[in-house]
């Protein structure tokens, strides 16, 4: 009877909650849209940012699973239908919840909503929230999915055999290319943050040691609970002790041995990703990204809880004028570069690799898809939230200075013409507090950030004096969340290379095969290690000729992945339900198609690829800009290929001309398993 009668009240009780959760994000969200002309506190976006994770995570992920897509606890996953001890291996669901979220939160969701605050913080805060429900979620969870369902196959893969060899040609060549793209950004923003950093290597250098460590011992002692927890705690402290004791390598015999030159570092990279690729996947990469997935997030709650301490004030306006796309940091209009600018803490193709690469091969069951393919997401969106807040928390002079290059006096009356005052003489005191020699043109978003981070924490902690180090942690904090992504990344691309190499001569494409492996690998490396290289000798930094297609190439992924997704959707009968792919395929569309037409064809030299070939001041120069150009039209004109390919199978599925010939494999059941095996 008691229990009867309370059923009842804890439901009321629970809609009450629910629905003062609801108000509470409603309410901040509609504070910081109306907010004209006075400072808002950061605290707003907090509070916003967290009532949508709950919502979206309580409601919207729990309906994609069962009315979407169907997942089955009872289905055996790839993990354990092609176990080899290498690449399939059943791992616990929180080791490969900290792979999969260090894999995909690379640099996207720091830099890009630091880089983005240009247009004001209001852009980027709606475009994260919204991008990440019904965007990113909805594509990490549906591809994540799907490479469950087909044997954990890559989504070039997928696209071949659910629509066709042409267009799966079409989506391997164009993914293994944009792969290459987007690691040797992510390698050289790697190599920027770490060249002559001893404090930095030390750190970063030190995780592998910890995480071979941490491998063997789980391997070895069958990954009970209780070795699970010990193994962590050590790696934690571990990680913790090297991060505090690399501010004692200076000064040391280990100085001069850390303190490594771009080229040299770049090698080193290069090493490290042909080794993380073709090693047994639990004893370096699943243990290390688990390892750094501590550290992000432990880092990013600092933050979160240093916001709350101090209630910092967004400084930036909610609009600026350069919405019109007259902005400092970087040309182009508020819609689309808005949208391709901030990919990773919204929606980003590279998450569609993840998601058909390593991630697949180690799930335990299909239930781990909501925890890891919409968690993950949800707490990347966190982490760009923050990233616009320690930029906003930023004087707009000082954040305006530090992402524009060029001559200090010149950049600081350029700065204070543009309406936000600043002085040379108070960026010269900003570097030198922060235990740098300038801070002026330290352009990429990446300084931006660790500065505002370091403020906030130095001031929640009560240690302005240890602001240099603070900052210096926030460099390393920074170069650590993308170097995961180059591990996990290399070792997908390798599974890319083999895919097309299959194609060639089936041998090549066993994935069982070491020498297959190491030659893929070999392969893959060495196309994005040769445009690292260049990146590191270009004069001019090779950033400005690698970054301009990082963000189209990057969501025109997400354009390939939301096609497959949608053409699967419609083979299982779940056409009623196809606005959930459909939605976010159109509006990406529109953003990279516009935002690829203006690169390469806009008259504006600060925008459009071939105006800026024509204003070179040197042929090097000239022809970086037509490569740019001619890179990015194939790979619009690729993308196009595959949505019409998916397209046209849409079309003769709903009308009953193709059978709905879905490419899963059989279902085998599961046997019964631990959770923390």
């Amino acid at each position: 009877m008691a229990s009867a009668a309370s059923h009842p009240l804890l439901k009321t009780l629970r809609i009450v909650l629910w629905a003062a959760v609801s108000a509470l994000g409603a309410t901040s969200i509609a504070v910081l849209a109306w907010s004209r002309g006075e400072q808002v506190s950061a605290l707003w976006m907090v509070v916003a940012a967290t009532c949508v994770f709950a919502i979206a995570y309580r409601f919207h992920s729990a309906w994609l699973m069962a009315r979407v897509l169907t997942i089955d606890e009872l289905r055996a996953t790839p993990s354990e239908t092609h176990s080899d001890g290498k690449d399939f291996v059943r791992t616990n669901r929180w080791v490969v919840f900290g792979h999969h979220f260090a894999a995909i939160a690379g640099p996207g969701p720091l830099v890009g909503p630091v880089l983005a605050a240009q247009f004001g913080y209001l852009p980027g805060f709606l475009w994260i929230l919204v991008g990440a429900v019904f965007g990113g979620a909805v594509h990490d969870s549906v591809i994540l999915f799907c490479s469950v369902r087909r044997g954990g196959r890559s989504l070039g893969r997928m696209v071949r055999d659910e629509v066709g060899p042409f267009a799966g040609l079409s989506a391997l060549v164009s993914i293994t290319a944009i792969s290459i793209i987007l690691l040797a950004v992510l390698a050289l923003v790697v190599v920027n943050a770490l060249a002559e950093s001893p404090w930095g290597v030390f750190t970063i250098a030190s995780t592998m040691p910890i995480a071979l460590l941490m491998g063997f011992a789980l391997r070895s002692g069958g990954h009970n609970r209780r070795l699970l927890g010990w193994v962590t705690l050590g790696g934690i402290v571990a990680l913790v002790a090297a991060s505090w004791g690399g501010q004692f390598i200076g000064g040391s015999p280990l100085e001069g041995v850390l303190s490594l030159r771009a080229t040299t570092l770049a090698w080193w990279i290069m090493g490290y990703g042909l080794v993380a690729s073709v090693v047994p996947v639990w004893l370096l990469l699943a243990p290390r990204d688990y390892l750094s997935t501590f550290m992000k997030i432990g880092t990013i709650a600092a933050l979160g809880l240093a916001i709350v301490v101090l209630g910092p004030h967004l400084r930036m306006p909610a609009l600026t004028k350069f919405i019109d796309g007259t902005g400092p940091v970087f040309a182009g209009p508020v819609f689309p570069f808005c949208f391709i600018t901030i990919a990773c803490a919204a929606v980003s193709g590279f998450h569609a690799i993840v998601s058909s690469g390593t991630t697949p091969k180690l799930l335990a069951g299909e239930r781990d898809i909501r925890t890891i393919g919409y968690g993950a997401m949800m707490t990347e969106m966190c982490v760009g939230i923050m990233a616009i807040i320690a930029a906003c928390a930023l004087e707009p002079g000082q954040y305006f200075a530090i992402n524009m290059k060029g001559d200090a006096v010149a950049v600081t009356q350029q700065v204070s013409a543009l309406g936000f005052p600043v002085t040379s003489s108070g960026m010269a005191a900003l570097a030198a507090s922060v235990g740098e020699k300038t801070m002026m043109g330290r352009a990429g978003g990446a300084p931006t950030f660790a500065l505002g981070m370091a403020r906030m924490l130095a001031g929640a902690f009560r240690g302005k004096a240890a602001l240099a180090v603070w900052y210096h942690f926030a460099i390393m904090f920074e170069a650590l969340f993308i170097l995961t992504t180059i591990d996990a990344g290399t070792r997908i691309g390798r599974f890319l290379v083999q895919d097309i190499l299959g194609l060639m001569w089936k041998p090549l494409g066993d994935t069982r095969s070491f020498a297959g492996n190491l030659g893929a690998t070999a392969l893959f490396v060495g196309a994005w290690g040769w445009f690292l290289y260049q990146g590191v000798i270009d004069p001019l930094g090779g950033i400005n000729s690698l970054w301009p297609i990082f963000g189209v190439a990057n969501q025109l992924l997400a354009v390939i992945a939301l096609a497959l997704g949608t053409t699967v959707l419609i083979k299982m009968g779940r056409a009623r339900h196809l606005w959930v792919t459909l939605a976010p395929l159109a509006w990406l569309l529109a953003v990279t198609m516009t935002a690829g037409w203006m690169k390469i064809f806009s008259a504006d030299p600060r925008l459009g690829f071939l105006s800026a070939a024509a204003a070179a001041s040197s042929p090097h120069q000239a022809l970086n800009a037509r490569v740019d150009a001619a890179v990015t039209a194939v790979f619009l004109i690729l993308t196009v290929v595959v949505v019409l390919a998916n397209a046209r199978v849409w079309v003769l599925l709903l009308a009953g001309r193709r059978a709905p010939d879905l490419r899963e494999e059989p279902f085998v059941p599961s046997r019964p398993v631990d959770q923390t095996s």
